[in-house]
């Protein structure tokens, strides 16, 4: 029986997710334009992530086969840049267990909530999140860095009308 837990990522784990980037991507075909969905994050960058404390991966004995990937665009929210389960082991609350894992460090880091940017219509995105707390941003109530990330979804070629901005506080005062 295969055995699932969440953790830091480790320098070795890292070569492990643009495998499961690719393979999560697919559930979005027909929602997202082909560039997009094969994309993925660069080594660079998940390494500088690793190193900083801002990448957690969900294992299957001790195999990454998920993770959460976050970014810092302003001083007050960390922000979930990515978040990917490959879908050979999705439906087992990995994708939850990596949000609170995102959540608890985020609060233990002093920021006072997570905002991340999610597919409005497709059915497991948005309501996933909601489920979790999250709540819709206005545009009219985005950050600026918040408004860049949306720009350069729209560059990349996503519709800016079937994407939302969500926002999850989250307790920063222990």
């Amino acid at each position: 029986m295969t055995t699932y837990r969440t953790a830091s990522a480790r320098s070795e784990d890292v070569a492990f997710i643009p495998a499961i980037e690719l393979a999560a991507a697919q559930l979005l075909a027909g929602h997202a334009p082909e560039s997009v969905l094969s994309e993925t994050t660069s080594i660079d960058e998940l390494n500088h992530a690793q190193h900083s404390g801002r990448l957690w991966v969900a294992l299957a004995d001790d195999v990454p086969v998920g993770f959460a990937h976050v970014t810092v665009l302003e001083s007050t929210a960390a922000h979930l840049d990515e978040l990917d389960v490959h879908p050979d082991h999705g439906r087992r609350g990995l994708g939850t267990k990596l949000v609170l894992e995102v959540c608890a460090w985020a609060a233990t880091n002093r920021y006072g909530s997570v905002t991340l940017t999610t597919f409005r219509d497709v059915k497991w995105n948005m309501p996933f999140y909601a489920r979790l707390g999250f709540r819709e941003i206005e545009s009219a109530q985005l950050s600026p860095e918040l408004g860049s990330v949306v720009e350069d979804e729209t560059r990349r070629g996503l519709d800016p009308a079937r994407r939302v901005v969500m926002r999850r506080l989250v307790d920063s005062s222990r």
